[in-house]
């Protein structure tokens, strides 16, 4: 998992209340097991028509927010079914940090084992981001994780709270494989006196 420091880029208006993981990534695509490919169908009943058109209005079809890495989204963002395919389709297509009042619990803790950052602030502070993120792709917002701070294009700054835990992770490019790694000479050390002790198993 890559580290999570610092980001500095265009963020995406999404002002929907009560987005759901199905609205993220709707059933028929939770049929693959890969992390990659999912981007294409992120938010996919919203970005194409039955026929598989773009629906231009969109704000991921817009030509100023395809390359969006933050999304600066509405109350209770993840909410529904609990599909790890949500934030995995949210990191294919490029987004590494949400912006919203609230996420559902679950969809909040897929999203640092995956690489995103959930960031939690009040609705006054989402409002002046949302309207910042609609001037477009001139309009660059800075998330710093170390700081725990989201700037605005016009320098206007926010602090959000994280668990420290959970920062370290993300700082450190640590999901559950990786943290297990960190204890790999402890592990390798029990498999060896297990072995020596009970050379029946």
């Amino acid at each position: 998992m890559d580290k999570f420091e610092k980001l500095t880029g265009i963020a995406a208006p999404l002002p929907l209340v009560n987005i759901d993981t199905d609205m993220i990534i709707p059933k028929q695509f939770l049929k693959t097991i890969k992390r990659s490919g999912l981007g294409a169908n992120l938010f996919d009943e919203m970005r194409f028509d039955r026929e598989g058109n773009e629906i231009a209005d969109f704000v991921l079809n817009q030509p100023a927010y395809r390359e969006a890495e933050i999304l600066v989204a509405g109350d209770n963002f993840g909410c529904g079914s609990s599909r790890e395919h949500a934030p995995w389709a949210l990191k294919d297509f490029g987004i590494k940090a949400v912006v919203s009042t609230s996420f559902a619990d679950i969809f909040y803790n897929n999203c640092f084992k995956n690489g995103i950052l959930p960031i939690v602030l009040p609705q006054e502070a989402v409002d002046v981001l949302m309207k910042d993120a609609e001037k477009g792709a001139n309009a660059r917002m800075t998330v710093d994780l170390e700081a725990q701070t989201v700037t605005s294009s016009d320098g206007e700054s926010f602090s959000f709270e994280v668990d420290s835990f959970k920062k370290h992770c993300l700082l450190e490019g640590l999901d559950d494989i990786g943290l297990s790694m960190e204890k790999a000479s402890s592990i390798d050390a029990f498999e060896a006196q297990a072995a020596q002790s009970r050379p029946w198993v």
